[in-house]
């Protein structure tokens, strides 16, 4: 997934979004380009390959804007050329962009009906493009926005730059994370946006989440929520522990050595929170959201290395709990509109809980009448909102492409079997015979 970066800030930003974007090179790009507002007008620099290409262009032609946003990019649609890397600009407008416009090529050949003129072979120009157009029409940059977007069809993340708006950032999500930081101590004022909160560490700990749909307006007076009706809504801050983003290879070579031998930790971490040791139990504080009983199938959906977590489990599942299971690749299920019979349970897996297919699968289900419970690291994902119950992995951050202790975590977390002589909530350590009862997930975000 590509990385998105945005700082309002009150000095020279392109260093900062820089070393920001630096902290997600973990999720893999081909190209980089950071764009800021200078004398009210917006200046890029672009690379394909590495940020040190990128690096290499700041040092030769320095970016001074207070104002920017920067991106990589994992190339989709166009070769990873300099003239493909984000952002893009047109006219008074630059943006970045994660995700899929699935209908570019229509909102392509209109605009260029209109005059237009595309300089490069991504789906994301047309953004600019088009809310360009709205501007053109005599539309705010506000007003352009939540004007284009209802017109994008997709997965995206997006954030805004305006020539002539040195005191605006726009930022946009559907079906693609975007988080909101806010300045404090000597930040207090300054406004962040990122792809993902490990890019805002150690500018900010105080976060707030964009809602599937929402779009917000941040200036240095503030930040304006607005959800997918257009209508002006409130997002809870939260406070994030630093420890999150202490990111450090230590002694190890690189990160995935690290994270394997990180394993009996964290598996460690995650089980400490399901048992009570000194009473030899397994605790669930909350009630299953189904009766697991009586309920005839289970399906799991997830994708990559989870879906293989998924899979162990469904041999779990139907072996010792005698359970039907259905196991699916998310990004299949999600258009195969498959029946579900309502009050059935869906358990999704997802190391982000951002997971665009999963997410998709999980709000399927739910129109299906599907009770929800999910395994996900990160307690404030959308997948974890927007389930009933949700378990985490206490895995931290796994920068390492080849998923380690994440997965080891999914694994521990999926099955422990209920035990009928102790109280609700309390299942036994115990090696016992089976009971018909399976419990899962043992405990909620």
């Amino acid at each position: 997934m590509c990385g998105i970066v945005g700082i309002l800030g009150s000095g020279p930003v392109a260093g900062t979004i820089l070393e920001a974007l630096k902290r997600l090179e973990y999720r893999g790009y081909d190209s980089a380009g950071i764009a800021t507002l200078e004398n009210g007008r917006i200046t890029r620099r672009r690379a394909a390959g590495k940020l040190k290409n990128l690096e290499a262009c700041l040092a030769a032609e320095p970016l001074f804007g207070s104002l920017g946003i920067g991106h990589t990019r994992w190339a989709t649609h166009g070769r990873p050329t300099a003239d493909n890397a984000h952002p893009h600009h047109n006219g008074k407008v630059a943006v970045v962009h994660n995700g899929i416009i699935e209908n570019f090529r229509a909102l392509r050949e209109e605009l260029r009906g209109k005059g237009h003129v595309f300089t490069s072979d991504t789906d994301t120009e047309v953004v600019a493009h088009l809310v360009d157009e709205a501007m053109a029409g005599g539309l705010s940059p506000v007003e352009a926005v939540a004007a284009s977007l209802p017109r994008l069809k997709g997965a995206f993340a997006l954030a805004f730059l305006f020539e002539g708006e040195d005191d605006l950032l726009i930022g946009a999500r559907e079906g693609a994370p975007l988080v909101v930081g806010f300045g404090t101590g000597e930040r207090e004022g300054e406004f962040y946006l990122g792809s993902d909160a490990l890019a805002l560490a150690p500018l900010t700990d105080e976060l707030a989440y964009l809602e599937e749909g929402d779009y917000v307006v941040l200036t240095r007076h503030g930040a304006k929520f607005h959800d997918a009706a257009n209508r002006p809504v409130e997002r809870r801050r939260v406070k994030t522990p630093a420890s999150a983003f202490l990111i450090d290879k230590g002694n190890y070579r690189h990160f995935m050595d690290k994270e394997i031998h990180e394993q009996p930790e964290v598996v460690g971490r995650t089980l400490a929170h399901c048992l009570d040791l000194s009473a030899g139990t397994v605790a669930l504080p909350f009630e299953l959201p189904v009766d697991p009983a009586r309920l005839p199938r289970l399906t799991i959906a997830a994708c990559g290395t989870a879906f293989m977590a998924g899979l162990v489990a469904s041999y779990w599942f139907e072996r010792i709990a005698k359970l039907p299971v259905e196991i699916e690749v998310a990004s299949e299920f999600r258009y195969r509109e498959a029946p579900m019979q309502p009050g059935g349970l869906m358990l999704l897996i997802s190391q982000s809980g951002e997971t665009a297919d999963t997410l998709a699968s999980l709000r399927y289900a739910k129109k299906q009448g599907q009770k929800i419970l999910s395994i996900v690291n990160v307690a404030s994902s959308t997948m974890a909102r927007e389930s009933d119950v949700a378990a985490l992995t206490l895995a931290g951050p796994e920068i390492g492409v080849a998923s380690t202790k994440a997965f080891t975590c999914q694994l521990a977390l999926l099955p422990v079997w209920r035990s009928p002589s102790r109280g609700r909530g309390a299942r036994s350590m115990q090696r016992k015979k089976r009971d018909s009862s399976p419990n899962l997930w043992p405990f909620q975000a």
